[in-house]
């Protein structure tokens, strides 16, 4: 199978597309991949792309280095920040595009995970740490109420009463605990964490890409739907996968204990 992949330059983010794989990497190394105005704008800008990308079927978001992301640089914004570099609101739109965008969204924590940063690998998909990850809301422990819109995707990961209290009462945690509440769905030691991340890749991109895209959208059409509604909408998506020449390949291939070769029709 050929490879083709596509790049763009940016100065606090890598986004590159390969295969059908899109990774977005915050890439701030030297202050641990810590936000500015500039990363939020152009991760919103690649992200934004990638959401009209139909050749995309998973997308992953991870930091440079050994740091996931700790939140805003705290230097940057005591000194002032901004400068050129001003946000509008749809800027904040970063989880919003995580979660909704056709793909499925993997946030790969490599190290400490806060703030805002915490508020965009909660809006993903899936989340995966590393052993050395740590996570921290951290928000009220520099007096403000936060961003990245964590009031909404905390509750709907780990419930109303948790949620408050990891926003409420802003400590540190490992990836155990991370897990243990079901931030998380995985951790791997660090030397192992890139393979763990691969392997999540390579199986969802094995999938059928139209059964993965539709999964997503039922997901996404089944937090605001009424049951009866969606079971409609769900089954009549069924039946149109069935019509096509990749389901019936799925169910041959599994039968005939090989690996589906899917052509997108």
């Amino acid at each position: 199978m050929s490879s083709s992949t596509t790049a763009a330059s940016y100065e606090t983010i890598l986004y590159e597309v390969t295969d059908g794989i899109a990774r977005l990497t915050m890439n701030r190394p030297d202050r641990r991949n810590a936000m500015t105005n500039r990363m939020v704008r152009e991760t919103y800008e690649a992200l934004t792309v990638a959401a009209t990308d139909p050749t995309i079927r998973v997308l992953v978001l991870t930091g440079a280095g050994t740091s996931f992301c700790p939140g805003a640089d705290l230097q940057w914004v005591a000194g002032g920040g901004q400068g050129d570099d001003r946000l509008v609101p749809d800027h904040f739109r970063v989880p919003a595009l995580l979660h909704a965008m056709p793909a499925v969204t993997i946030a790969a924590v490599n190290g400490a995970c806060a703030g805002a940063a915490m508020g965009w690998a909660s809006a993903c998909d899936l989340r995966v740490a590393a052993s050395s990850a740590r996570f921290n809301t951290a928000f009220l422990d520099v007096g403000v109420a936060g961003d990245m819109a964590l009031p909404w995707s905390l509750p709907r990961l780990l419930g109303a009463s948790k949620a408050r209290e990891l926003m409420f009462l802003p400590d540190k945690f490992d990836a155990t605990e991370a897990q243990r509440i079901g931030l998380v769905a995985r951790v791997a030691d660090d030397d192992q964490f890139p393979a763990l991340v691969e392997s999540l890749v390579t199986r969802l991109t094995a999938a059928s890409p139209a059964a993965l895209r539709t999964l997503k959208q039922n997901f996404l059409d089944a937090e605001h739907d009424e049951l009866g509604d969606f079971a409609v909408v769900e089954a009549q998506r069924h039946l149109d996968l069935f019509r096509l020449d990749d389901t019936r390949e799925a169910f041959a291939a599994k039968v005939e204990k090989r690996a589906p070769r899917f052509t997108g029709h």
